[in-house]
């Protein structure tokens, strides 16, 4: 089990709620799977019992709606704000991401950066998330304009960080810009988690290191933060895209990382989830 920082939680005010902690999912490089990460942890934290937002920031390439198997649901407004998406029965999975707002899949966002943060700090103040343990934000690559938004945004959230890189020196030297970032803006760093880490044979188990190993391990000893584990390419999860995630989430071999940490996570939660589910606006 990953050893992370904790700290103490204080419930932040929401439109309509609060939410306890707030997860960042961030990488200084695109590719390298944060969508699918932010997916499977949420998951893993809804698995555990809590409630979870699942706030899809990557403005110009949303997947999270598309890897739930969603993409058909809209968003419902009302007078006090948006009604995210609710994908699962027990009503502990809330969903917000631009994609519900396009007409189709191909619609480009061409937007320039001050709409951009116009829209991010919509969805920070303007969904009804109601009472949350966790709200995971998918992030966009990079350290540019978003992320300035996104951090000044959520700077009163104290968010924390879980920092995805893949083994490859390329991607190693891109994360370490986002982890210069997130000490820059006072934002806690969870630790690293090293996605792609190899290929999960579908037969027998057996993890090809395609990409080489050790990677994300290194990084995190050389810049002092914990490493939260590696997961390796499974096809039982790539499979899965534009179906559900919820159903094949369960059946997934390579997320022991995610399951560690969500074990670890948990215990720090006062949760709220002891709460009768609120009734869903239509």
């Amino acid at each position: 089990t990953p050893t992370t920082t904790t700290t103490t939680t204080t419930n932040h005010t929401l439109n309509h709620g609060s939410v306890a902690k707030v997860l960042l999912v961030l990488s200084g490089k695109g590719g390298v799977g944060k969508s699918t990460v932010a997916t499977q942890l949420a998951l893993s934290l809804v698995r555990k019992g809590l409630r979870v937002g699942l706030l899809d920031l990557d403005l110009t390439g949303p997947s999270v709606p598309r890897l739930l198997g969603i993409e058909s649901l809209n968003v419902h407004s009302s007078s006090t704000g948006w009604v995210p998406v609710i994908p699962d029965a027990a009503q502990r999975l809330k969903v917000m991401s631009i994609a519900f707002l396009l007409k189709s899949r191909e619609d480009p966002i061409v937007w320039r950066g001050p709409k951009k943060s116009a829209i991010i700090g919509q969805f920070v103040t303007d969904v009804m998330w109601g009472d949350l343990d966790y709200l995971v934000v998918d992030t966009p690559p990079g350290t540019g304009d978003e992320h300035i938004t996104i951090a000044e945004k959520f700077a009163s959230y104290k968010p924390s960080a879980v920092v995805v890189t893949t083994p490859q020196a390329v991607s190693l030297s891109d994360v370490e810009k986002e982890i210069s970032f997130c000490r820059r803006v006072d934002i806690e760093i969870l630790g690293i988690l090293e996605n792609m880490s190899g290929f999960m044979c579908p037969c027998c188990d057996e993890v090809t290191k395609i990409f080489g190993s050790g990677g994300g391990a290194l990084l995190a000893q050389q810049q002092k933060i914990p490493f939260l584990g590696s997961i390796p390419i499974d096809p039982t999860i790539a499979d899965s895209a534009g179906n559900s995630f919820i159903e094949k989430h369960a059946a997934a071999r390579n997320l022991q990382a995610l399951t560690d940490l969500a074990e670890t996570l948990s215990p720090s939660i006062s949760s709220v989830s002891a709460k009768e589910p609120e009734p869903t606006t239509t």
